[in-house]
Parts: structure tokens; C-alpha cells; sequence
């Protein structure tokens, strides 16, 4: 079964040579003054997915004063469009035929002691997985790679919390095989430890589901982006598909349905990298599920799925709500709380229960369509998050 898997998700000699030549192609055309590059992610790990293009470049300095700036320098004199991403170093992005590439600089280092940025001990990372597994260790890595997919838990970006391409590289070597990572990961704990070269310094009062520790960084945790939520559904997809007999639709991306949700919500993402993009969309998500029930419609569930554009589902306990609402105030004890909160609704009916003073007055939204209506029309926080954004 698994060699079956592999031959629809690993890139045939054919892909592997067309990307490997767009790689050398970019890179001739990238003019470095004193500094060199290095590749990075799965395409140099030897780890990728098939169709799945988007080529890390570190671009290694000497001296870390103004390497974003010196980059970015050259990488005018080769290219006429680029885009700058700002984080704790910023970074860029260029696409050449049809292809993102990441240009990250860094400061050579040979320890990690030696970073002054976490993106600095990135191409250790690269090196340790190209040095430490095997080529059915890469196919392995594959396998974990679009099981996680499968079950929506690859990506340790904001928007996703899941596990990272490098945290799966690492479980692999771990385990020896994909099904051995599998096979031991549906009997993790809450706080389950992995040091796989036994030299962890890492210390931390804060509790995490899942901690691996960094096989070239023992002071940290590869896992630290996994959330509790996709911990559990990880945990719970392996013992199902080991239940199952193994069986191969664990592997199948499910397509996300819209069925059972009574608001449906379409979003058109910032252009630029992914992980700032996808990290907006679900602050809209999460503002617009706040809001929803702030003012009382209460959601059973939701759900969110992003491909071109982003649908933001929402299932409601009441669609419409009384145009009047009984709304509390402080304890009748507190007097002055009280008089107060009656000059503040002064005209209004009042009344009280559980020793509390209330107001009956008008909701400022009792359709929830309304209330989605007015957020995506005024909220600026949404606006600047989206390029568009409508109800559907």
C-alpha cells in the first residue's frame, strides 16, 4: 500500500529535473556580493511533495548588521518584482515561472550559540535531515507528510498550530519508519517528551502537549507551534487508521463541505507569504466567531478552510433574536453602581432578578446576517485583514 502512496505524492525523476533546473535558473540570475546561499526546505531535504514547489534560499552573511537591507540590494540588480515580508529579520519573496522562492538571510554559523536570530540556525536544521536519514527515511517523512495533511494537522504556522516539516523529519529518524511513528504516536500523553540526541537543555514553566527537542538547538522545542486541539485530532487519526487496518483513504485529502453551516463567509486573502496571509484570515475568523457570540447567536460550531480564497463557516443556535434584550447591571447593594446604570438608560423599563438591577432595551442587531453584514462593511480590523470579504 504505502509504495502505492508514494508513487502519487513523490515527484518523479521528470518533476525533480524540471525543478532542479528552475532552482539553477534562479539562481544564476541572483547576483551575491559577500555572501553565499544555501538551500533550504523540503526540495533540499530531499523530503517534498509532488507539486508542492515553493523553494527555501538562505543567503548567508558574515557580519549580521543590515543583511535584510544588504539582500534586498541584491536582489534588485536580478529581479523586477519582489516583495518584502516583515518579521523578527525580514525577508522576501520572488516568484519566477510559476514558482514562490524564499530568500532568507541569515548569519553563517556552525553552532547554534553562535545565531543571533532563530532563522539563523535554519540551515543547520537542512543539514542535520540531509546527514541523518536514509532514503527510505525520506519516503517515510513523505508518507508522514500527507498523512498529517490528510488529517489537517501538517503546517506549524499561526493559522494551522500543526506539526512542522522538520518536526516530522525528526519523529521519523525517531521512530525509524513512518508506521513505527504512528504506531507510537496514537499512545502519546498529554506532555509527551522526544530527545532523540539525549542532550536536551530546554527549560520552560509552560506546559506543552508535545515536546522534541531540537537535535542542534537542545534548548528548544520543535513541537512548541503544536496546539492541544491538533495534537488530539493527530492522536485520534492514528489509532482510527490503525483501527482500520490501515487503510489508504487515511492518506486522501477530505474536501472541506459546506453542508450544516447557516453562515457562509468568502474571503479573498492579501497577496504575499502565505503564513502572514493565512495568519490575518484567522484573526477574521476568530474576530467574526467572537462577535457572533458577543451578541448572543451563539455558535454550535465552525469551521474555516482556506485554498484561493477562504471560506469562514459559522453553525448558529439562533439565527433571529427578540428586538429587546434584558440586559444586566450591577448588585442592587451597590447604590451608586445603580444609579448610575438607571441614568444611563434613563426612559427604559427596569426591573430586577438575583439581586441584580436590569434593563429592557432594544438589541443593537437581532438578525445574525445583519450583524455579519455591518462587521464586513465597518470593522476595520476585518477590512485590513482581507483584500475582499462578503457574505455568500
Amino acid at each position: 500500500m504505502f509504495e502505492r502512496i508514494l508513487k502519487k505524492i513523490k515527484p518523479d525523476k521528470k518533476e525533480q529535473l524540471e525543478v532542479t533546473r528552475k532552482v539553477k535558473e534562479f539562481l544564476s540570475k541572483l547576483k551575491l556580493e559577500d555572501a553565499d546561499y544555501f538551500l533550504g526546505g523540503s526540495y533540499a531535504k530531499n523530503t517534498w511533495l509532488k507539486g508542492k514547489h515553493d523553494i527555501d534560499i538562505f543567503i548567508r552573511f558574515d557580519n549580521e548588521e543590515n543583511i535584510s537591507d544588504k539582500l534586498e540590494k541584491f536582489i534588485k540588480k536580478s529581479f523586477k518584482k519582489y516583495e518584502r515580508i516583515h518579521g523578527s529579520r525580514d525577508y522576501f519573496l520572488i516568484k519566477f515561472k510559476n514558482t514562490d522562492f524564499e530568500l532568507v538571510p541569515v548569519l553563517k554559523i556552525n553552532n547554534y550559540k553562535e545565531a543571533k536570530n532563530i532563522t539563523d540556525v535554519s540551515p543547520l536544521h537542512v543539514k542535520w535531515v540531509r546527514e541523518n536519514l536514509n532514503s527510505d527515511q525520506c519516503d517515510d517523512a513523505r508518507l508522514a507528510k500527507q498523512f498529517l495533511k490528510a488529517a489537517g494537522c501538517y503546517g506549524a504556522e499561526t493559522y494551522i498550530k500543526g506539526f512542522s516539516g522538520y518536526l516530522i523529519e525528526i519523529l521519523i529518524k525517531y521512530y525509524s519508519s513512518f508506521l513505527k511513528f504512528i504506531e507510537n504516536a496514537g499512545n502519546w500523553k498529554y506532555g509527551e517528551t522526544i530527545d532523540i540526541m539525549k542532550n536536551s537543555t530546554f527549560q520552560t514553566d509552560q506546559k506543552f502537549p508535545l515536546t522534541v527537542i531540537d537535535p542542534v538547538q537542545p534548548n528548544r522545542n520543535v513541537a512548541s507551534a503544536l496546539s492541544y486541539e491538533k495534537f488530539n485530532l493527530f492522536l485520534g487519526y492514528c489509532n482510527e487508521f490503525l483501527r482500520s487496518d490501515k487503510n489508504e483513504i487515511y492518506f486522501k485529502e477530505r474536501k472541506f463541505s459546506i453542508e450544516g453551516f447557516d453562515l457562509i463567509i468568502a474571503a479573498i486573502p492579501l497577496e504575499g507569504s502565505k503564513d502572514v496571509a493565512g495568519t490575518k484570515l484567522l484573526k477574521v475568523y476568530e474576530k467574526i466567531l467572537e462577535e457572533i457570540n458577543n451578541q448572543n447567536f451563539n455558535v454550535i460550531y465552525s469551521g474555516w478552510n482556506w485554498n484561493k480564497k477562504a471560506l469562514f463557516c459559522y453553525k448558529v443556535g439562533n439565527e433571529k433574536l427578540d428586538k429587546l434584550e434584558k440586559y444586566f447591571g450591577p448588585p442592587l447593594d451597590m447604590k451608586e453602581d445603580v444609579k448610575n446604570f438607571k441614568t444611563k438608560y434613563k426612559g427604559l423599563q427596569f426591573g430586577n432578578e438575583n439581586n441584580k438591577i436590569f434593563v429592557i432595551k432594544p438589541r443593537k442587531f437581532n438578525d445574525v446576517r445583519q450583524l455579519i453584514k455591518h462587521l464586513i462593511r465597518n470593522d476595520e480590523n476585518i477590512k485590513k485583514r482581507v483584500k475582499s470579504i462578503s457574505l455568500k
